[in-house]
């Protein structure tokens, strides 16, 4: 297998197959792929077999069912797309280790790959529409790749070493990493600091990636532009506020 990251912004991960060589994926990520790659469905995946494991990368947000894309005959081609702005980056895990990872991060691996239940802690919607702090465990033996949002910052934990991080821009680290939810310290701090309520104490030793946008963080920002529904007619906030609003001026003041 020969996988390469193309694209900046909006990267790809382009997966060359040989013959019976394959990728896995659980959240139907294929973009594009060449006639002699077939797919099919699996509840298991590096070992991992049964009820229970199948039951336990559901909750963590993998689905029930994982898809495995392989190539039949000579050399194919595989495609998986990056869904927002990011980066997307090799990780490899051996057995005994592993990583935790954001509920959207995985975007593929190889068959050796077991996913599972990392955590799961429910702030109750706001923010988080109800989601909560999901993560999940990637571990086995292989090779993976994972999709995280904005650009990536690293830090390497030495042991006792601690870190507070807001929990959307976790999108991964270790499994060694010690991390428990805490809150923003100070009450004025909770009430109006506008900084969320929230927090991820992570205590080393392990590496942490961190994303500087995380999901909720854009679809915050990008909220006010979506437009609002008025009696069924939907109106861009641009439209009803900046244009719009102009030439309605203009067209009030000439009748």
């Amino acid at each position: 297998m020969k996988a390469e990251v193309k694209g900046t912004t909006l990267p790809i991960l382009e997966v060359q197959l040989e013959t019976g060589e394959s990728v896995i994926s659980t959240h139907g990520e294929l973009s594009w792929m060449t006639p002699n790659i077939s797919m099919s469905q699996t509840t298991s995946a590096g070992g991992q077999r049964g009820l229970m494991g199948t039951l336990k990368r559901a909750v963590g947000g993998g689905g029930l069912f994982i898809t495995r894309y392989e190539a039949q005959s000579g050399q194919a081609t595989i495609v998986f797309a990056a869904k927002v702005p990011g980066r997307i980056f090799e990780l490899s895990v051996v057995p005994g280790e592993g990583y935790l990872v954001h509920r959207k991060g995985w975007l593929c691996g190889t068959p050796g790959i077991v996913c599972g239940m990392g955590f799961q802690h429910s702030f109750g919607g706001g923010l988080w529409g109800g989601e909560g702090f999901v993560l999940e465990r990637l571990e086995g033996e292989g090779t993976f790749y994972l999709e995280l949002s904005g650009e990536i910052t690293t830090y390497d934990l030495e042991p006792g070493q601690r870190l507070l991080v807001h929990p959307g821009h976790i999108g991964a680290m270790s499994q060694s990493i010690n991390f428990q939810i805490t809150t923003i310290p100070g009450i004025a701090n909770k009430l109006f600091g506008q900084d969320g309520y929230h927090l991820v104490a992570l205590t080393g030793p392990g590496k942490v990636f961190l994303q500087s946008m995380p999901i909720c963080n854009l679809a915050s920002a990008i909220a006010p532009y979506l437009g609002q529904s008025d009696g069924g007619v939907t109106t861009s906030a641009v439209t009803s506020g900046g244009i719009g609003g102009i030439l309605g001026g203009i067209l009030g003041n000439n009748v």
